[in-house]
């Protein structure tokens, strides 16, 4: 058997049974968080533009779209997945040479399982397919630094993943998945620069398309087998070798996923903790502060502190500004938060913060990058202008693996970013839905994602 022969098998006969009693509750927290980032995100504009487009082209009514309407299960792959995508506050997980947003492959599963009128019990399965295998092609196939976009392996887990939605045989599986990994490999200027709308965009984009591929397999459709280790294949032109023996993986990698406490990219958290306690503990403003000194470990560093990515002092959007430890860290000194309104438009104009990231001083430290992804750490140092020297040191945040976040926390994430288009009784009722998701339809899901922003809330 090929490897994606092999992959497929391990898709294709998984099991509610075989999750672990923490990665069923995992899974859900990861979907009410993931839920709670899309309604964040849904009157933004961007989203406004996708959902034009697929407006304007149409679709078969066989999937919904979070915030009403109904069209193909590719299409309502990528609305939904640029929903979840747009605020970068849903999960990730962190290899040494990857990182990746697995909670990203939702929409695609969602739209698949209700096309194929599944139970809950099947949604957390498929989804739990879907995680195990970006994470693992993330831990022994990193591409980031052959200059390969993550959503590269999403490809793979997003075919794997919606092939077990459909409850697809491995046969077609396996070639659901050689489809989507001939195709879709995607290139990392997508975050460095000057970042674009693309960065929002690219992983709903790969969803989109590798949903269609597994649904071209449903029908028949074959691809190349060898996709992996084959001549001219993903190992040979991108990935390099590695192994991963499919017959002795589990469903319990997404026990190993963290998640945001701020609304910032993922390597900046336990920095924004630091200087948040930091303020909090000696009182300060941003007004107070002379220079704020960061050592953070090389792949923050080099991602979102002005290394090889690209100069992070120039921000005038929202993605260059998510992405800007500089800009997070100003901002967070300045509001005392990190939340969507800290990338409004006006707010990343705002003279304050443009002359207080300028202060931000990031420096990668050996001792510290050795010690990730094991932990996040990092130190932090605030120097005032009356003399005055904070420091502090963190190895992880309220959301690492190390900490992970409460149910409890989760709702309140859920309730802050819902609350604006959703009403009381919605929000019970999605709630209750994903706390209980294997005694549901999907379709029950899906019917309450489409009224919200409709029962009298804008």
């Amino acid at each position: 058997m090929t490897m994606a022969e092999c992959l497929a098998s391990f898709a294709a006969h998984a099991g509610y049974e075989s999750l672990s009693e923490g990665a069923r509750q995992a899974l859900k927290a990861h979907v009410l968080d993931a839920v709670a980032c899309a309604l964040g995100a849904l009157r933004v504009e961007l989203v406004r533009m996708v959902r034009a487009q697929i407006d304007d082209f149409g679709g078969a009514s066989l999937a919904t779209c979070i915030g009403g309407g109904r069209t193909a299960p590719d299409r309502a792959a990528f609305h939904n997945g640029a929903l979840v995508r747009y605020l970068d506050y849903n999960d990730a997980y962190l290899a040494p040479g990857e990182t990746c947003h697995p909670s990203d492959n939702l929409p695609p599963v969602l739209a698949a399982a209700e096309y194929a009128d599944r139970g809950g019990s099947d949604l957390l399965t498929a989804l739990a397919v879907a995680y195990q295998v970006e994470c693992r092609l993330s831990d022994v196939a990193p591409v980031r630094h052959r200059g390969f976009d993550h959503t590269t392996q999403g490809a793979y887990a997003v075919a794997a993943g919606v092939a077990r939605a459909l409850g697809l045989a491995a046969r077609e599986t396996a070639h659901a998945v050689a489809i989507s990994g001939t195709a879709f490999n995607a290139l990392r200027v997508t975050r460095t620069g000057r970042l674009s709308h693309w960065k929002g965009l690219a992983y709903p984009s790969v969803a989109s398309s590798a949903t269609n591929a597994t649904f071209l397999a449903m029908r028949g459709v074959t691809g190349p087998l060898e996709v992996f280790e084959g001549n001219k294949g993903f190992m040979e032109s991108i990935s390099g070798s590695f192994e991963i023996d499919w017959e002795r993986e589990d469903l319990d990698r997404v026990r190993r996923t963290i998640l945001k406490k701020y609304d910032a990219e993922i390597h900046s958290q336990s920095a924004l903790e630091g200087i948040l306690e930091l303020r909090i503990a000696a009182g300060f403003e941003g007004t107070d502060v002379e220079r704020i000194e960061l050592e953070t470990f090389d792949v923050a560093y080099h991602i979102i502190g002005g290394g090889e990515e690209g100069d992070k002092r120039a921000v005038s959007t929202k993605e260059e500004a998510d992405h800007s430890l500089p800009y997070m860290v100003a901002v967070a000194v300045l509001d005392g938060e990190v939340t969507p309104a800290q990338y409004r438009p006006e707010r990343i104009a705002a003279s304050d913060v443009q002359a207080l990231l300028r202060r931000v001083v990031v420096r990668p430290a050996d001792d510290l990058s050795r010690r990730f992804p094991a932990e996040m750490p990092c130190r932090v140092r605030v120097i005032l202008r009356d003399g005055r020297r904070l420091e502090t040191a963190k190895r992880d945040y309220e959301g690492f693996v190390t900490r992970p976040m409460t149910w409890e926390r989760v709702t309140e994430k859920f309730t802050q970013l819902a609350a604006p288009h959703t009403g009381s009784a919605l929000r019970r009722d999605l709630l209750e839905t994903v706390a209980h998701l294997e005694a549901v339809r999907v379709r029950d899901l899906c019917g309450l994602l489409a009224r919200v922003g409709k029962d009298g809330v804008s």
